[in-house]
């Protein structure tokens, strides 16, 4: 999960667990920060205590780099990396950001519920077909 407010990080963490989910939420703060993540770089250069993700949420609005530009950073790295599904997740229902992430690569633009009963549901649901229904590269093998 990549977002800059803490709180809804936790409130992640917090669905995460109430929808009893089978993985592990890392979460970092910025778009730098993900982008370290993703190269294994200092401080996340432990593949062991950070795995490379089978899914990323990703915020749009975050100082520094936003979620477009780290969407199209992703998108523009080496091949495997253009299987990684990228999942916006986001406060904005806007026509241009959703047609935009859609455009730069993302796999799904979600927006995130106001009650943490939808937003578990969500989790569950997201989860569920990302994680358990949906094919990936790496399982098809």
């Amino acid at each position: 999960m990549v977002d800059d407010s803490s709180e809804d990080a936790a409130l992640m963490q917090a669905a995460f667990k109430e929808a009893k989910a089978r993985c592990a939420l890392k979460a970092v703060a910025s778009g730098n920060e993900a982008m370290l993540y993703l190269q294994g770089k200092t401080p996340y250069s432990s593949r062991k205590q950070h795995p490379f993700p089978r899914l990323v949420l990703l915020d749009i609005q975050m100082p520094g780099k936003d979620g477009f530009a780290v969407l199209q950073w992703i998108r523009q790295r080496p091949e495997e990396w253009h299987r990684l599904p990228v999942l916006m997740l986001t406060t904005s229902h806007d026509y241009r950001e959703i047609k935009r992430a859609y455009d730069l690569g993302a796999n799904s633009f979600l927006v995130k519920p106001t009650g943490f009963e939808e937003l578990v549901k969500l989790v569950d649901d997201t989860l569920s077909y990302w994680l358990s229904h949906n094919r990936g590269i790496a399982q098809a093998s």
